[in-house]
């Protein structure tokens, strides 16, 4: 049966799908010009091998990648979707002492999901979990704000978000969630060992019966002039002080 396809666009999200081994790439549609930075850029390998090429002006680029909000950079990638893996193929993959996890609780816009990608990727975080009908799977925005971070990053994508939780506490995870009622500064915590960081949407916050699943409930101190910070700033500033601790001690 063959896979449904789509199409992703920009200059790291189109370059990183080329490289990876795991990604099934059908049919590249650029200009010329951007043909030849490809090349220039990576020329320790024949990244346009095995796919065919088709040249199209930037109108015609335009048309094919919809229009979107998010520029194609002359680059146009038509792709398969990559193999999904569970946690629990992950976990029994990788018995080591020392696992974070970020899971995403009613986040469901592409941008931010993409920035959290990234993120997640920069500061060694070792998987995100995410509801997958909510999931924006083929989501050109998603892509490039990720910057090719989705071609790395382990996204495990469950049916069940709860369940996914009560599995991972019996794992030897510890479940943070990072709420505005929470009382305790993050920065106190020791984050060695088994950690899961759950996270929920902007607008409503973690829903009660998810933070039930919580053994801790942390905040982030910041000026009380200023409500909260958006979704993808809370992450980062999460994992990179997470990174510095481990990194630290080591």
């Amino acid at each position: 049966m063959k896979k449904s396809t789509f199409f992703i666009v920009g200059k790291h999200a189109v370059t990183e799908a080329l490289k990876n081994p795991n990604r099934k790439c059908l049919k590249i549609y650029l200009t010329e010009e951007s043909k030849k930075n490809l090349n220039r850029e990576n020329q320790e390998i024949n990244i346009l091998r095995n796919i065919q090429v088709i040249f199209r002006s930037k109108k015609e680029l335009n048309n094919l990648s919809g229009n979107s909000e998010t520029s194609h950079q002359g680059l146009v990638l038509e792709i398969e979707k990559k193999e999904d893996i569970s946690v629990k193929e992950f976990l029994n993959k990788n018995n080591t002492q020392n696992i974070n996890l970020i899971v995403l609780d009613g986040v469901t816009d592409p941008r931010n999901i993409g920035s959290i990608i990234r993120t997640a990727l920069a500061f060694n975080i070792d998987g995100l979990i995410v509801k997958e009908r909510s999931f924006p799977e083929k989501s050109k925005l998603m892509y490039k704000s990720a910057s090719g971070g989705v071609e790395h990053l382990n996204i495990f994508k469950v049916s069940n978000i709860n369940s996914t939780l009560k599995y991972l506490k019996s794992k030897n995870f510890w479940v943070s969630a990072f709420d505005v009622r929470g009382k305790k500064d993050f920065k106190e915590n020791n984050w060695e060992g088994r950690n899961v960081l759950l996270f929920g949407s902007e607008g409503e916050g973690l829903r009660q019966k998810t933070l039930g699943y919580s053994d801790h409930k942390f905040k982030i101190s910041i000026n009380p002039k200023i409500e909260s910070l958006n979704i993808s700033n809370t992450v980062s500033i999460v994992c990179h002080f997470i990174q510095s601790q481990l990194h630290s001690k080591n």
